[in-house]
């Protein structure tokens, strides 16, 4: 009886790299070990024990200091663009309104842009860091032979479970960051959003507080805020609509007060303060006994209520001296 005896294939030749690591395509690290020491026993140790924890380890290693670095450089990225935008680069005209809005308290302009750097470079840079680190953690996981369906089948059920939970934060939290990013109010704002009004004190990605003329503070939940009124954005108008007896000279009147708007314009500080050249246009109603004549002053965003008061107070005077009455107009 005779025993047939297969004939061993090429790269299990004793003498190469290929049996000695006991494979037909050698890692690299293992063929380097084979021709160092030309060892069988040595270089089947340590492809067995060696060369698998090793080069997972290493791949390891080098998948965190890649992570690391990548989330490095997106934080700088980040905070400098986040520090752009909170900046801006507006022209010198923007500049001089946005120093006229926070006149008396320049802290405010810094602080809003301070904030809204902060808030921003602090969401984009954990968005960051989470979406980086995960994907090395899964990619560590699978150097490791772990089986990641089950954890993302998992991890799926549980974002759906806390999407449904905390739907109402999570509404308020978006609904802030887009605010954020499109800056449609600030600290030192004066806003109306339907419910409250008053001025803006401080802005979170949840929430919003702003005190009111009462001195109540209120606090409005972002995803809440349907509609917002911002007076402090870019300019203003201030309206006065001002009633005179139906029998005054309606010319006369108007030439009154295009010229007492005029002078306000040309005083200081107004003349900061209203950025175009006043207004008179004309009747703007009959109220029984009364006529009502509108005066408009495009002026610096949030001092619409001061050029107002100052005008009210010079028509006034003006009247008086020329004797126009002013009349009360029916409801």
């Amino acid at each position: 009886m005779s025993l047939a005896v297969e004939p061993l294939l090429p790269w299990a030749q004793n003498g190469s790299a290929e049996s000695a690591c006991r494979d037909e395509t050698p890692t690299t690290s293992c063929r380097l070990v084979w021709n160092i020491s030309h060892n069988t026993d040595f270089t089947r140790f340590y492809s067995t024990w060696l060369d698998g924890p090793l080069t997972t380890l290493l791949l390891i290693i080098l998948t965190l200091v890649v992570a690391l670095i990548v989330k490095n450089i997106a934080h700088r990225m980040i905070t400098r663009v986040t520090l752009r935008m909170a900046e801006g680069t507006m022209s010198e005209r923007v500049r001089e309104r946005s120093r006229t809005v926070f006149e008396g308290n320049p802290a405010l302009l810094t602080k809003r842009r301070a904030q809204r750097a902060q808030t921003l470079g602090s969401v984009l840079r954990s968005f960051a860091s989470v979406l980086i680190m995960g994907t090395a953690l899964f990619s560590i996981l699978g150097s490791l032979g772990l089986n990641l369906a089950p954890i993302l089948a998992s991890a799926s059920v549980i974002g759906v479970a806390v999407g449904f939970g905390a739907q109402n934060i999570v509404k308020d939290i978006l609904a802030g960051l887009f605010m954020l990013l499109e800056d449609q109010y600030g600290v030192g704002d004066y806003i109306d959003v339907g419910s409250a009004k008053g001025t803006v004190e401080a802005v979170t990605l949840r929430v919003t507080r702003m005190r009111d003329v009462d001195g109540i503070v209120w606090y409005v939940p972002n995803g809440e805020i349907k509609r917002v009124g911002n007076e402090s954005q870019n300019w203003g108008r201030a309206v006065l609509d001002i009633p005179v007896d139906i029998h005054e000279d309606t010319e006369r009147v108007k030439e009154l007060l295009q010229t007492t708007a005029d002078a306000m314009a040309a005083d200081s500080p107004w003349n900061d303060l209203i950025l175009e050249e006043p207004a008179v246009w004309g009747v703007q109603a009959f109220a029984g006994d009364a006529l009502v004549i509108r005066v408009v002053l495009k002026t610096a965003p949030g001092k619409q209520g001061d050029v107002a008061r100052e005008l009210r107070e010079r028509v006034k005077r003006v009247f008086d001296e020329a004797g126009v009455t002013v009349a009360t107009p029916a409801p």
